[in-house]
């Protein structure tokens, strides 16, 4: 009786454990963003432990509001979908395809925070021009694993539940580098210790 009850309380630790591997990140609210999208919500841990200056400042985006209605301006089938153009990508005020993009926030860039954690299906990373210290406001989540960003570009999250939401985002034009025509957005962007 006593070994049946050792066996049964060790099998319901190893349940727990198992249970929140992939979640341990998503487990604090304050480092929870999630993405509301035409098709659902879209949950994605935040990594203060491999970026903290990254996530610091996607938070105080997220708090004022100005991810809401910014659209996936480039996405591309098998790769990526990158968003966060705070300055260019509001659908709402007039969506030009040709700026989106080109864009940021009246932050400051971020120096770069790299990592060897690997970008692959799921991570979320930040976009940034050819200077590796021109982070801001937009960001990426990967499609699939890109092995090539490893070490170039900053991981800060990782999709926790929604990616197959992430999948249904309208793809763009692999002619024009992924550049989407009527692109879809994100229509609320919310931490979740602040719902």
């Amino acid at each position: 009786m006593r070994i049946a009850n050792s066996l049964a309380g060790l099998a319901a630790v190893a349940l727990m454990v198992a249970a929140s591997v992939g979640s341990v990140f998503a487990a604090d609210p304050e480092n929870t963003m999630i993405i509301t999208l035409e098709s659902g919500e879209v949950t994605i841990a935040l990594r203060p432990d491999l970026a903290p200056k990254h996530v610091e400042q996607i938070k105080q985006l997220v708090r004022s509001g100005q991810y809401d209605n910014v659209v996936f301006h480039r996405v591309i089938d098998g790769f990526m979908a990158q968003t966060g153009d705070v300055q260019f990508g509001d659908k709402q005020d007039g969506y030009d395809l040709r700026r989106a993009g080109t864009g940021g926030s009246d932050l400051g860039n971020i120096p770069a925070e790299f990592t060897p954690t690997p970008f692959a299906r799921g991570t979320v990373g930040m976009a940034r021009s050819r200077n590796p210290n021109s982070a801001n406001s937009q960001f990426f989540i990967m499609f699939a694993d890109g092995d090539f960003l490893n070490g170039q570009y900053t991981v800060f999250g990782e999709v926790e539940s929604g990616m197959e939401l992430v999948d249904g985002i309208k793809k763009g034009s692999q002619a024009a580098n992924g550049a989407v025509d009527d692109p879809d957005r994100m229509i609320k962007v919310e931490i979740a210790a602040d719902k």
